[in-house]
């Protein structure tokens, strides 16, 4: 009788784990399908989206949709979204790689809401610094607002030594904004539930790792605005 209950007990434990795992894994399937509907909005608004020509030399493309900010002037902030990053001499894209954000301030902001954030790695240094554990924007990796348009205006010192560039959209506003002190860091164990097993971010942006079919939108719409172009 005792064995019966504990062999039971077990099998109700593995399907509960079994069912967390895959709510989970949907979780982030919903999260990139999220990720290319506002990489579309945005990217889709001409003159007042992110230059193409930026996209096209770009080393990595985050997106966290829906970044929950509080504060007033000085916010916190937390999210989770997507990052991916070219491979195979820069034509295609890595599987796309789950993050938080955490911390800092976007800018001078009033009030909560929420916010969707878009940042480029412009080089591979910032690309380096994404296989850390986690790391912090301004002391370890140097980052500040995009510019808008069609094509980038001026190229100025500081926006060729930035290793990330970011913006986000509020309340249909879509502006650079910067994110000095957030850190930014893989969330294992969504990556886990979403691949099926312990990966480590450098083997999803280094494309070792096939991508979920949820990913196939995000790749159009980066394959659309973002073809590979050298520098």
């Amino acid at each position: 009788m005792k064995l019966t209950a504990l062999l039971s007990a077990l099998l109700l434990a593995a399907s509960v784990y079994a069912a967390g795992t895959e709510t989970r894994a949907d979780d982030q399937s919903k999260r990139i399908r999220e990720s290319a509907t506002v990489l579309h909005e945005i990217l889709s608004a001409g003159d007042r989206s992110i230059p193409r020509d930026l996209l096209q030399r770009a080393h990595c493309v985050g997106v966290v949709p829906s970044l929950k900010r509080v504060g007033f002037i000085v916010g916190a902030k937390y999210g989770k979204g997507v990052i991916t990053c070219r491979v195979a001499n820069g034509v295609g894209w890595s599987a796309p790689s789950t993050i938080r954000i955490e911390g800092g301030n976007i800018g001078l902001q009033i009030g909560a809401g929420e916010t969707d954030l878009i940042f480029i790695v412009q080089n591979r240094k910032g690309e380096e610094d994404l296989n850390k554990d986690k790391f912090t924007i301004g002391p370890d990796a140097a980052g500040m607002a995009g510019p808008l348009g069609r094509e980038t205006a001026a190229e100025t010192d500081a926006m060729m030594r930035a290793e990330i560039l970011s913006y986000s959209r509020s309340r249909g506003v879509f502006a650079g904004v910067t994110l000095d002190g957030a850190t930014l860091r893989p969330d294992n164990d969504d990556n886990r539930a979403l691949y099926g097993r312990d990966v480590t971010q450098r083997e999803i942006l280094n494309g070792d790792v096939p991508p979920p079919p949820s990913a196939d939108r995000l790749f159009a719409e980066l394959n659309a605005y973002a073809p590979f172009q050298k520098k």
